[in-house]
């Protein structure tokens, strides 16, 4: 695994979380319990800290990372879709963020909330409970979020990550 030190910013992850050996984990960053960092991966706490919950699926491509003044924080159970970039944001549990979405400088994604694969989330936005996130910039569409595909989603992932730990292995 590409796991860095950065002077005293050390990562920090559970010891039940999947990183893929492809993925790169730089600094100030804590993985949860049962989370998953997949191939690509860069999450590259230089300047502040990353946060990623316990059960979150960060997918592949994806890049976090954060200011000097701003943390990047996603909650527990949370999935971040492929290629997706977060930078300086609060995601709350149980969100999901679509592949290739944006979400910027202090953007709050809260509790059931869904951003739209492609969507960009400017700086200051709050998408509230339950809300569909969608577009550039995005637009919102109160109560359109589905709780299932959240849900089932993160728990898809958790299991992803149980296999992954026990079954993966290099053949070359």
């Amino acid at each position: 695994m590409a796991i860095y030190a950065l002077g005293d910013l050390i990562p920090q992850i559970d010891p039940t979380a999947f990183v893929h050996p492809d993925a790169v984990v730089i600094g100030a960053v804590l993985i949860g319990p049962l989370a998953s960092i997949w191939p690509g991966t860069v999450l590259r706490g230089d300047n502040s800290r990353i946060v990623v919950g316990a059960e979150t699926s960060i997918q592949d491509g994806a890049v976090l990372h954060c200011t000097a003044e701003l943390e990047t924080i996603v909650g527990e159970r949370c999935v971040v879709g492929h290629l997706a970039h977060l930078e300086g944001c609060h995601v709350s549990d149980d969100a999901l963020i679509g592949s290739g979405a944006v979400v910027l400088h202090r953007a709050v994604v809260h509790s059931w909330a869904l951003v739209g694969a492609g969507a960009v989330v400017p700086n200051d936005f709050d998408v509230p409970t339950g809300a569909l996130a969608i577009g550039i910039p995005a637009k919102l569409r109160l109560g359109a979020a589905d709780r299932a595909l959240i849900s089932d989603s993160a728990a898809h992932y958790v299991e992803k990550c149980r296999r992954y730990r026990a079954e993966m292995r290099r053949i070359d």
